[in-house]
């Protein structure tokens, strides 16, 4: 289960730079493309970002984490490179 977590982690990080950088490079150069790109890639992170919040507060049960822990993992979930730490450090 927790090298699920950890997979998980890591894909959620990379879809929320690749969404990031679809937004910040491709957006003014190249628009079409940036619309062609956004629905898979959002998608992409949606489920990966739902997948990664339901199975922390499935670790929170099984290992009876405070909440305070919990807490820091969902919050990483939104900020950039947080999975990363998550994965490195937290867990």
């Amino acid at each position: 289960m927790t090298r699920i977590f950890k997979i998980v982690a890591l894909l959620e990080g990379l879809s929320l730079l690749v969404l990031f950088s679809n937004m910040l490079f491709l957006k003014p150069t190249n628009f079409d493309l940036y619309k062609t790109l956004l629905f898979p890639v959002g998608m992409t992170h949606g489920l990966l970002f739902v997948g990664y919040v339901v199975l922390a507060t499935m670790f929170k049960m099984e290992e009876n984490w405070p909440m305070k822990k919990y807490l820091q993992v969902c919050i990483a979930s939104v900020i950039p490179f947080g999975t990363f730490y998550v994965e490195k450090k937290i867990l």
